[in-house]
């Protein structure tokens, strides 16, 4: 280690110092209980902050250059909403209430890594000059208004406020946390996600379903003894391991592995703050050297997206950022005196003490706060807290080094701070190239529509409040690809529930339009899917058919709503189709749209908020191409007026598209915030050639029935009102002919075909779904159309 005593460290003017910390935090059952906003929270702990650092808080309010406030849980996502509304402006609010006008306010983005991360940011500002003085704050008062948002309208406090000042927006960065498969199997809340990376821990352990509780009831039993001595925490309650385990009504499980005393707890009234100076504004303030705190160390580090990661019960890249902090500061972990690491769930722990050869007994402790269970889960701001108690915790321990570890996403984004009260000079040391080793390692490939024998990886139950289980398995194929999967019968089910371990036990996976199945063998799966084959029924909600001699006539009956396409409307052309496919009596089917006005107007947006609602909608039956039934059999649509968005992907997935010569085709989607679903921007360009696709694509142009029949989008057109009659004879001239030889020639066209099949464009279509749900542009556009109003795009 280097020597880092006083006499031997040059400290520049411009090197930063943490100079105060302060918090605030209220309960509901408080005698002096206020209700404050977020807002007004965070203004209580950035005044502790300013008095705890000995200057005159009015001076030190004023020299603030920069305000980063951490991003409330509330507007975490471009889904999340605010209850009781919040200040369009956070840092600047906060700022306000404090008597401080900063030229520069920051937003920070989602995840619990991002206090650490923008007091690294603000720490590299200050040492390069251009700030003087900084504060970190942030606030969460979920627990006050989930009280107050129960209350009549009238009653209900309103937390809006507005400013016009410069805000620099970090954004989101939540892409890729969430994966759109993953969603779609039902791997979303983040207690479910770190569940299953749990139970993966423990398949890897060998360990039983009790000795794995125990241990991790052992793990944070040591983390609430802190709690219940922290005067700010949410539950200040010590609990031993056994109770902490102990499954009852107070207690009830979440998830197979996780009680609800294992998980971290959101509903608190908490705020943090931190300023940081330079050197030179200490000293004019006259902050004495006892109250100065250093960063010595520091990194910010992403693990790769979840379903690709080598092991799911590690992230190596955790350990990286506090491994590189430690060689920052030139101290080894044993030289440690205090530290924190991120608790929201046990693994988030034991990740970095099975990395780090760190031994959860540590007498240390593991934890300054007492965790995110116990002491609270401020969304994004658990983080603060920590640095803030880790520094008062380093002044009475001058000369002692402390570490914060904090974690975002599942196990996604790491970042790390080494403090001490010895003076350091400010050091730069980049993670490019601890990132680029870690993503050179080689990935797990993902099968998005799986086929065959596989063995189980992992698996997570969620509990709902009646006691149902929902479950999700993750599996290996046999050629190493993962897949995510439902249980397609209670037997495989009961593995999961009643099965000591059932990782490792083999499973075989089929992919249909509702997702990924898994069973005990094939047999299982042939019998669980031949049930669900529907029969074909007289009536349906949102659609119409009809018989007559080998064709099935199939209409889209919402002529009102411009026969848009709701998840009725999906879910039943999707029961038509399969039904179709397995008729032996049905050979050719037709499909239309009921009125003269339209196809289909494409997705229905009525009730429709958030594009991920949309997305999750089931998209199947005839958008997912009949190519793809079998036995193939021919669709013929007749398009009886415009067609647009997902239904001019419909008619891209029929065989054959007659158009009314009045009909015309467009993909307005861009304009309501979203891109074209992957029917669209896959198929269109193979048709009708780049050029033009890009042109609809791009700018919404509109093209006629002659455009259309010249670029090669639809078979034929017909004088107006009589595309039904020309499809009808189309019909009856496939049916005239060998049903064999249709089927074979259409199974061979398919496999020739220069479209990519199912397999390949499952991915793609998570892509797009990844890049559209971390994004407000999406949410504004479908606002704005309910609104009938403009969008206000913000490219973010």
């Amino acid at each position: 280690m280097s020597d880092t005593s006083p006499e031997s460290v040059t400290i520049s003017p411009d090197t930063p110092v943490l100079v105060g910390v302060g918090q605030a935090s209220e309960r509901l059952d408080d005698a002096g209980y206020r209700a404050l906003s977020a807002a007004d929270l965070a203004a209580e702990a950035v005044r502790a902050a300013l008095s705890d650092s000995t200057a005159d808080p009015a001076a030190l309010a004023a020299a603030l250059d920069i305000v980063a406030a951490v991003r409330a849980f509330d507007d975490s996502s471009p889904y999340a909403t605010a209850a009781l509304g919040a200040p369009d402006n956070v840092p600047r609010a906060i700022a306000r209430r404090v008597g401080a006008d900063p030229s520069r306010a920051i937003l920070g983005p989602t995840g619990g890594q991002s206090p650490q991360q923008l007091l690294n940011e603000l720490c590299g500002e200050i040492a390069g000059g251009r700030c003087g003085a900084a504060v970190l704050v942030g606030a969460e008062t979920i627990s006050t208004v989930r009280h107050l948002a129960g209350l009549p309208p009238t009653e209900r406090p309103d937390f809006t406020e507005s400013d016009s000042g410069p805000l620099e927006d970090r954004g989101y960065s939540i892409q890729g946390m969430t994966p759109f498969y993953a969603v779609r199997h039902h791997l979303v809340e983040p207690a479910v996600s770190y569940a299953m990376l749990e139970n993966a821990r423990r398949g890897r352990r060998g360990e039983s379903r009790a000795q794995y509780a125990q241990t991790m009831g052992e793990l944070f039993s040591r983390f609430s003894a802190v709690a219940a001595t922290n005067p700010h925490a949410a539950a200040p309650i010590e609990r031993d391991a056994a109770e902490l385990v102990r499954v009852d009504e107070r207690n009830r499980l979440i998830t197979d592995i996780y009680p609800r005393f294992l998980v971290a707890r959101d509903q608190v009234n908490q705020a943090a703050a931190v300023l940081v100076t330079s050197t030179e504004t200490a000293d004019r303030l006259g902050i004495p050297q006892s109250q100065r705190v250093y960063l010595h160390g520091y990194a910010d580090l992403a693990e790769r997206e979840l379903l690709v990661r080598p092991d799911l019960d590690r992230s190596p890249a955790a350990v990286a950022a506090v491994r590189h902090a430690l060689d920052m500061a030139d101290i080894g972990l044993d030289e440690l005196t205090t530290l924190d690491l991120y608790s929201c769930f046990p693994i988030a722990v034991s990740n970095l003490c099975d990395g780090l050869g760190l031994d959860p007994a540590d007498p240390r402790g593991l934890t300054v706060t007492g965790g995110l269970p116990f002491f609270g889960g401020p969304g994004n701001n658990y983080t603060t807290h920590a640095i803030v108690e880790t520094v008062a915790r380093l002044r009475d321990r001058p000369g002692a080094y402390g570490l914060v570890s904090a974690n975002g996403g599942v196990l996604s984004k790491h970042s790390a701070g080494v403090y001490s009260t010895t003076p350091a000079p400010w050091r730069v040391r980049t993670t490019t190239s601890v990132q680029a080793e870690l993503n050179d390692v080689p990935g797990i490939p993902v099968a998005h529509r799986p086929e065959g024998w596989g063995t189980i990886e992992s698996f997570v139950l969620r509990y709902g409040s009646s006691g149902s289980a929902r479950a999700t398995v993750v599996g290996r194929l046999d050629d190493g690809r993962r897949f995510l999967a439902t249980p397609l019968d209670s037997e495989t089910t009961r593995v999961l529930t009643d099965t000591e371990q059932p990782v490792g036990r083999r499973v075989f996976v089929r992919s249909g339009d509702a997702g990924n199945h898994v069973t005990l063998s094939r047999e299982s799966m042939d019998t669980g899917l031949a049930q669900r084959i529907p029969a074909l029924r007289t009536e349906y909600g949102t659609v119409s058919v009809s018989t007559s001699g080998h064709i099935l006539e199939v209409t889209i009956d919402r002529p009102a709503n411009g026969n848009t396409l709701n998840g009725d409307t999906y879910r039943e052309l999707g029961e038509i189709l399969t039904a179709f496919a397995h008729d032996d009596d049905l050979w050719v089917a037709v499909l239309t749209g009921a009125g003269d006005e339209a196809f289909s107007l494409g997705a229905d947006l009525h009730g429709i908020r958030s594009p991920l609602q949309l997305m999750l909608q089931p998209h199947n039956g005839f958008d997912a191409s009949p190519l793809d039934a079998t036995p193939a059999k021919p669709v013929i649509a007749a398009i009886n007026g415009r067609a647009d968005g997902d239904g001019l992907a419909l008619a891209l997935a029929c065989h054959l598209s007659i158009a009314d010569e009045t009909a015309t085709f467009a993909v307005p989607d861009t304009a309501l915030g979203m891109p074209p679903g992957t029917g669209i921007l896959v198929r269109l360009p193979h048709v009708v050639g780049r050029a033009l696709a890009y042109d609809m694509i791009l700018t919404g142009r509109r093209i006629d029935s002659t455009e259309a029949l010249t670029a090669g989008l639809i078979t034929r057109t017909a004088p107006q009102g009589k595309a039904l009659d020309l499809a009808r004879e189309m019909a009856a001239d496939i049916v005239a002919r060998s049903p064999v030889a249709t089927r074979a020639a259409l199974n061979f066209l398919a496999r020739t075909e220069t479209l990519p099949d199912a397999e390949n464009t499952a991915p793609h279509t998570a892509v797009l779904a990844d890049a559209l749900v971390a994004h407000r542009d999406p949410v504004d556009g479908m606002t704005a159309y309910h609104e009938g109003r403009e969008p206000h795009w913000r490219n973010a």
